[in-house]
């Protein structure tokens, strides 16, 4: 029921230096920057515009606020699908531990958490 690996959430200390270090120096390009008005800013970066994965990067302290349960000091996992709520009931069905699925700009999302509490989070993309 995952079809992509759709984003890399990278956690950072300063959203625009690194959004400096991968455009000038790497050579990524800006897809997005967005916000959701509340604080939080999550900016969208790959090779190319037309690249299958992507990099988010988010302010580290905020999410470490918003979620203290994630381990901030690796990248995590965005994987894609295109039916979230069948996703969803599939891992809760299975003692998967799930989050809420959330509504972000940017379409539905929740998280999951492995055996070892590494969490992954699954995005059905608005269309």
């Amino acid at each position: 029921m995952i079809n992509q690996v759709g984003q890399i959430m990278l956690y950072v200390n300063d959203q625009d230096g690194a959004v400096n270090f991968w455009t000038e120096k790497v050579g990524f390009s800006v897809i997005s920057d967005e916000n959701n008005g509340q604080g939080m800013r999550w900016i969208e970066i790959a090779p190319t515009k037309e690249a299958e994965t992507s990099i988010i990067l988010h302010n580290k302290e905020l999410v470490a606020k918003m979620q203290p349960e994630l381990n901030l000091g690796t990248p995590s996992l965005m994987f894609f699908t295109e039916n979230l709520d069948k996703l969803y009931n599939d891992l809760a069905s299975k003692n998967v531990t799930v989050g809420e699925i959330v509504n972000m700009p940017s379409g539905r999302v929740f998280n999951f958490a492995d055996n070892e509490n590494n969490y992954f989070a699954v995005m059905e993309k608005s269309k």
